[in-house]
């Protein structure tokens, strides 16, 4: 077993035994430990759609070689991502156990050139091909970050060094293969710019360099001038005359995979408008598509849906774009410390990724809309597996990483989730617990543990939706709270049990959009579901809100109930005046919006936007 492996699993059982301890003081990282809902929502993904993968079924299209068009490749990749961040978290030898011989496998079957992949020679550069040893790059690079294994790092160097002989021998150019402008392919540029890191091999900058031009050729998608242009996502290429084409630049899932790596390689090499690039595109994607649930796309591409989220639309909100949307601003918050990425995380976590996943974590739904049902993707590929089921658990597994980041002598404290974790602040180990109901109520305790005194920078997140209203006190003492890029900071000696505790504006609203109504508590989005059994659930309403938009209803957990919070709204049914009991208002039950339709069954139905009745005699209605 390599030493770093050792050092890993050490870290990991003297967190369980002393949660004081730094617990991942090898690679600098924090070690986290998530309790409540979401600590139980991790734990039943690991079981449900990662412990119980047959990875043998996702290695074996790469013993054959004989694929011309499937995206097979990718599966693997991706499982991998996921498993190894999921045993970060949670260092079950059994889950290493599983990844280390999916590994082998994995190696054993790259060819002398180094390739590694399932495609034919004559189909090699084609369709989903890059794209799929881009994922495969990835899972060897993580391995090796993992356990330090040089072998694997050559592994995956080979298969680098294969991808840029493929292109010259062939005279391509990676803007031109693959699908979507190119955008699959070009993908690669993460994998490209993590080898560049770990082995200062000037070629692989200079491939990196190559891609780039690719991207910025007339053309092709073009993702730095256009993004610089501030052109909407959704109208960066005209509209395809075939939709699953090469000509089609809407692609979400591909479109955010290449920020990733053009991040990755402005730090590098210090080009700032690459990061500058990124921000502009993730504005633009807020603005123009993200939807109340933290999610976009329909049919799997941008298309202005923010402003069309109460429309119902076919395939809307695939998992992959759920979680890639997660991934890009988990990066852009870790290379700006603006917590407005953390908040687009935090909203996309609670609703759109936990509605992905069936109650039991048993099936990770392709689509999850704002109303009718969920349902399982179709098996892709010939294999017992699509492409959400196997990108859905890196999102699960991101969180933990995403949660409590340590860097530059800096603690930030990004998500509200009860925690418990572990840091090195030079060479002290300080442990931190975090106990808090949140979302429920906005109070946060936080007690910090230093193995003795010690000098770092505490930094909260203060939620948009806070209203403003964010009070600190250390050890019963009030404190100053300037927010700077979305944090209050504290910098001070700490000592073991200093507390400090946090107290936030947090109350239910009401939302309206093209005469729709939603419900919302902070980060949360509430929905009707058929299964309460108290109505229509698709009836025109009248949500009783006060002057402010502001709803008096308080939830709760539910217990035994299918759901995990149950919210009773104050609402007016029907548009039947005549009625006296239609004019009454009544509470109806609402379910956070993970919990609407998790059970899958097509005879139920559940919605997020309620329309909204309308009443011609007041403002603004009279004047039509």
């Amino acid at each position: 077993m390599l030493k770093k492996r050792k050092i890993l699993l050490l870290s990991l059982a003297a967190m369980l035994a002393d949660p004081s301890l730094s617990l991942n003081a090898d690679d600098g990282c924090p070690k986290v430990r998530i309790g409540g809902y979401i600590g139980e929502r991790i734990d039943v993904c690991n079981r449900g759609m990662v412990m119980s993968r047959d990875v043998d079924e996702l290695v074996e299209p790469f013993r054959h070689k004989d694929d011309t068009k499937s995206w097979s490749t990718e599966f693997i990749g991706k499982w991998m991502l996921g498993a190894m961040d999921m045993y970060r978290y949670n260092g079950d030898p059994a889950l290493l156990a599983k990844i280390e011989a999916g590994i082998r496998d994995l190696v054993s079957t790259q060819e002398t050139d180094g390739f590694i992949g399932s495609y034919a020679p004559g189909a090699r550069l084609k369709h989903w091909d890059i794209w799929g040893r881009k994922y495969t790059a990835l899972a060897l690079l993580s391995y090796y970050d993992l356990t330090g294994d040089k072998a694997v790092l050559d592994a995956a160097a080979r298969s680098i060094d294969c991808l840029i002989n493929d292109l010259e021998s062939r005279d391509a150019d990676i803007a031109r293969t693959g699908n979507y402008l190119g955008m699959a392919s070009c993908s690669v540029l993460e994998p490209v710019v993590w080898l560049y890191r770990e082995t200062g091999a000037e070629k692989y900058l200079d491939f990196a360099g190559r891609i780039v031009e690719s991207i910025e050729e007339e053309g092709s998608s073009q993702l730095i001038t256009k993004a610089l242009e501030d052109i909407p996502v959704s109208a960066r290429s005209a509209f395809p005359k075939k939709w699953w084409s090469f000509e089609n630049g809407m692609k979400a899932y591909e479109m955010m995979s290449c920020y990733e790596g053009l991040v990755e390689l402005g730090e590098v090499i210090g080009e700032e408008k690459y990061l500058l690039a990124a921000r502009k595109t993730a504005e633009s994607i807020v603005r123009d598509e993200i939807n109340i649930a933290g999610s976009g796309a329909a049919f799997e591409c941008w298309y202005m849906g923010r402003e069309r989220q109460t429309i119902p639309s076919y395939h809307m909100m695939e998992t992959c774009v759920t979680f890639t949307w997660m991934q890009f601003c988990a990066r852009l918050l870790e290379k700006t410390g603006d917590a407005f990425y953390a908040d687009q995380f935090e909203r996309t976590m609670y609703n759109a990724l936990m509605a992905s996943m069936k109650a039991d974590g048993s099936e990770i739904s392709k689509y999850s809309p704002l109303e009718g049902h969920r349902s399982a993707g179709e098996e892709q590929c010939g294999m017992h597996i699509n492409c959400c089921n196997a990108n859905g658990p890196r999102g699960f597994a991101l969180i933990p990483r995403t949660a409590l980041t340590f860097n530059d002598n800096k603690a930030s404290l990004n998500l509200w989730l009860p925690l418990e974790a572990g840091f090195r602040a030079g060479r002290v180990n300080v442990g931190v617990n975090v106990e808090t109901a949140y979302p429920l109520d906005g109070n946060v305790n936080v007690t910090l543990h230093p193995a003795r005194p010690v000098e770092f920078t505490l930094a909260l997140r203060v939620p948009e939706w806070a209203g403003g209203i964010f009070n600190v006190t250390l050890n019963g003492e009030p404190q100053a709270c300037t927010a700077i890029k979305g944090y209050v900071s504290l910098t001070r000696k700490w000592k073991d049990g200093d507390v400090v505790a946090i107290s936030m504006d947090l109350r239910t609203r009401v939302v309206e959009l093209n005469n729709m109504q939603a419900v919302i508590r902070g980060p949360l989005v509430f929905a009707r579901d058929s299964r309460f059994g108290d109505g229509y659930v698709d009836e025109n309403a009248v949500i009783q809100v006060d002057k402010e938009g502001y709803v008096d209803a308080v939830p709760s957990i539910a217990g035994d109930s299918f759901n995990w919070l149950d919210l009773q709204v104050p609402m007016v049914l029907g548009a039947n005046l005549e009625d006296p009991g239609e004019k009454s208002v009544r509470l109806i039950h609402f379910c956070d919006f993970a919990s609407a339709g998790n059970d899958w069954d097509k005879s139920g139905r559940y919605r997020v936007w309620i329309p909204k009745t309308l009443h011609v005699m007041s403002e603004p209605y009279h004047r039509y």
